[in-house]
């Protein structure tokens, strides 16, 4: 499947999604998040009638900053990563699209800049459905308890990243979308959507000792931190 064609197709399905979730008439701009949002986003503000335009500025030379290692390093380096252009978000309504929000890092960043660069509304649009579950077949995929929308639905997570709203792709309009556009597939592997695991043996004790293995490096560095602070000062340890 092309997936630049389906990109395009993600745009329109999630047109319809957002008629229906958010106040149309309040949107008065469609901006993508650079770069592999651009087809959705394109087709998206066609298909709603919105101008689109692009007053997110990327930076080329800053990875993949969901899989970066450590809260701070991936705030840091969205900012890093873009640069927003004032004059096109003053005063406006924007409805910014991405790909997915994964831990909301990037998203809640964003959100902020665009606030920052002057816009009254910020509306949030994902192309991907919520993420809820980590991926276990080789995608450096945050546990559950660090994916944004475990445990939440779409209000919760537009306040939790500062945006007036929020819409998601719906996962059986994307497996769709897909089919359409190659009719020889009939499954897919959704499991960091929907929790169905293919291979049939990932179950609810694999995703807690998944989590618990995420957690112990930070639980050993702080340990590591203890015993230098008690040898670097041997009177403490009395």
């Amino acid at each position: 499947v092309s997936v630049y064609r389906a990109r395009l197709a993600m745009g329109v399905t999630l047109a319809e999604k957002v008629k229906r979730e958010l106040p149309l008439g309040d949107i008065d701009v469609v901006m993508p998040i650079p770069d592999t949002s651009r087809p959705s986003a394109m087709e998206l503000a066609h298909h709603l009638g919105k101008p689109y335009r692009e007053g997110l500025i990327k930076n080329r030379y800053i990875g993949r900053t969901f899989i970066m290692p450590g809260q701070a390093t991936r705030k840091k380096s969205v900012r890093q990563k873009l640069s927003p252009m004032e004059s096109e978000f003053k005063g406006k309504s924007v409805l910014l699209v991405d790909d997915s929000i994964v831990r909301g890092t990037t998203s809640r960043e964003i959100v902020e800049m665009v606030r920052a660069s002057g816009a009254r509304k910020v509306y949030f649009a994902s192309a991907a459905p919520e993420v809820r579950y980590p991926n276990v077949y080789g995608i450096d995929m945050p546990t559950r308890e660090e994916l944004i929308a475990n445990g939440r639905d779409k209000d919760e997570i537009a306040r939790e990243i500062g945006a007036d709203g929020c819409v998601f792709q719906n996962l059986a309009e994307l497996e769709q979308v897909v089919k359409s556009l190659n009719p020889a597939i009939d499954s897919f592997d959704t499991s960091c959507f929907s929790g169905r695991y293919p291979t049939g043996d990932i179950d609810e004790a694999y995703l807690q000792k998944l989590s618990a293995d995420k957690s112990l490096p930070a639980a050993l560095t702080g340990t590591i931190h203890t015993a230098i602070r008690i040898n670097n000062h041997p009177e403490d340890d009395e």
